[in-house]
């Protein structure tokens, strides 16, 4: 007899339809799983025999054949085993087409199974639902702890199941299964995110925190560059405090590549608070910009809709450093394999942090730099002029001296500072209404000539900045967009000289 049940397969970040095709015959005894199984689908022969045996049902001793189909799409994990499992009992007879609910055409099977029956966790749960509603299926079973997550979308039927034999009761009409209620106060838990750091904790370097509200009100990239023990990964670590709370679209948006990457908490299915990624300096540039025999998202898709905080910049691969230019201008990722080409998201704020010199303490006015004039240059010449030039502001952060750090007064919480960007950000949102843009640092020219209006003043001084500093024409619109932020931070629609004198003071000191 021949049976099929859909499941589902996640090529990128979305989900793709899989139908499971059981034949049972006679013959001699064999289990056979063909449609370009991996490793962890070929397992599943052992895993669905034991489950099905110790959830008090038969295992038929005949030839079984398993196809997945598409046959030439590869099939990846052990997500197929609950629907392998229930192809195989329908197939039997087991699971009654005719006196219970045994049509499995409205429904998506996805789970792996333990040797006991229990349904277990499966990575990717939230974009493969989102597909199931898109072709019309009507309910989806789903591991019990993974149906809050399946839950975030709406519109279909998520039962959540424990154990195979419910499955089997439910299909066969003896017990049904309750349909998990989704809880809309999940969506209303942003304002309650808690930070690791505040900028209460950061004293003195006042300009610098004015430079990061900047940055994190337009999505904007920033280096910071000073000795060591500055502040520069203190002040880096509190920028997600003062970042605008994620929307909706962006909330799905960053859980579902958590989810994809198996990294999405148990007790939270939905990412509420803005990715912060900081890897470290010996990444691969697979692990930064994903990749890998089987590719995955890396480090800046990680860090989709929040910050990428790369410490001790000049100690990263060039080659590292270099695949960083285009996810910077296009934000995503394109990564192409032998076996198919895959766009993950990229959308990110970088924050780089840097010494001067290989001592650190080149420029400092205290401690005197011991690296000679070519360890200098060698040191800053790792970094391309190119990858600097993606970076909206280059900020100095000074020693602090005794008096700031020992001082009483109250220091500005990122709480407040909070406020003001959000109300920045909302400023922003109204004036992209109807496309996809959320914020000013994905502005392209198109959009510059549209929404950086600016008065005469602020023209005569960006010419005069063009001629004097020989800006290029990325650097143009950057100075207008970083400008554009500045004037949304002080609520103005007319971008004026001032914030044109700031936006270029942000550029590096050097002619680029």
């Amino acid at each position: 007899m021949l049976a099929m049940a859909r499941s589902c397969s996640v090529v990128g970040l979305d989900g793709a339809l899989i139908e499971v095709e059981v034949d049972v015959s006679n013959g001699l005894t064999a289990f056979l799983i063909v449609g370009l199984p991996d490793a962890a689908v070929n397992e599943a022969r052992e895993r669905v025999r034991s489950a099905i045996k110790n959830s008090g049902y038969m295992f038929p001793m005949k030839r079984l054949v398993v196809n997945l189909a598409p046959a030439d799409l590869r099939k990846e994990g052990p997500s197929f085993d609950l629907p392998i499992a229930i192809s195989i009992l329908y197939a039997n007879g087991q699971i009654d087409p005719v006196s219970g609910n045994g049509d499995l055409s409205p429904y998506l099977f996805l789970g792996e199974l333990s040797l006991d029956g229990t349904v277990r966790h499966t990575n990717g749960i939230l974009p493969m639902v989102a597909l199931a509603r898109e072709k019309n299926i009507q309910a989806v079973f789903v591991p019990a702890v993974d149906a809050k997550e399946a839950a975030l979308v709406e519109n279909i039927t998520v039962y959540p199941v424990e154990k195979l034999a419910q499955v089997i009761a439910h299909l066969n009409g003896q017990k049904l299964i309750e349909p998990y209620a989704y809880d809309i106060s999940l969506l209303r838990q942003a304002n309650d995110v808690e930070y690791a750091q505040d900028m209460a904790a950061v004293r003195g370097q006042e300009h610098v925190k004015r430079a990061l509200e900047v940055a994190a009100s337009g999505g904007h990239n920033i280096l910071l560059s000073g000795p060591p023990g500055s502040g520069k990964t203190l002040l880096a670590r509190s920028v997600p405090s003062i970042l605008p709370r994620m929307t909706t679209e962006e909330a799905l948006d960053v859980t579902r590549i958590y989810s994809v990457s198996g990294m999405l908490p148990s007790d939270m299915p939905l990412v509420l608070q803005r990715p912060f990624r900081s890897p470290h300096h010996t990444v691969s540039h697979a692990g930064l910009v994903g990749g890998g025999r089987l590719p995955r998202p890396g480090e800046i898709s990680l860090a989709h809709r929040g910050v990428l905080f790369l410490d001790e910049l000049p100690e990263f691969g060039q080659n590292v450093l270099e695949v960083l230019r285009q996810p910077l201008e296009d934000k995503v990722v394109t990564i192409s394999r032998a076996q198919g080409t895959i766009t993950y998201p990229a959308n990110f704020m970088l924050i780089a942090a840097m010494n001067p010199c290989p001592c650190g303490f080149f420029s400092d006015p205290i401690k005197e730099c011991v690296c000679s004039p070519t360890a200098i240059a060698r040191y800053q010449k790792r970094m391309s002029g190119p990858l600097l030039d993606r970076i909206d502001i280059h900020v100095e952060v000074p020693r602090v001296d005794y008096e700031k750090l020992s001082e009483k007064r109250s220091v500005e919480s990122s709480a407040v500072i909070r406020a003001r960007v959000q109300e920045a950000r909302e400023r922003q949102l109204r004036r992209f209404a109807g496309s996809s843009f959320t914020c000013n640092a994905e502005m392209g020219p198109a959009e510059v000539r549209a929404f950086c209006e600016h008065d005469e003043a602020a023209e005569r001084l960006i010419k005069a900045a063009m001629q004097q500093l020989h800006l290029s024409a990325r650097a143009y619109h950057r100075v207008l967009k970083l400008a554009r932020s500045i004037a949304d931070l002080a609520g103005s629609d007319i971008i004026s000289a001032t914030h044109i004198a700031e936006a270029i003071q942000y550029r590096p000191k050097i002619g680029r």
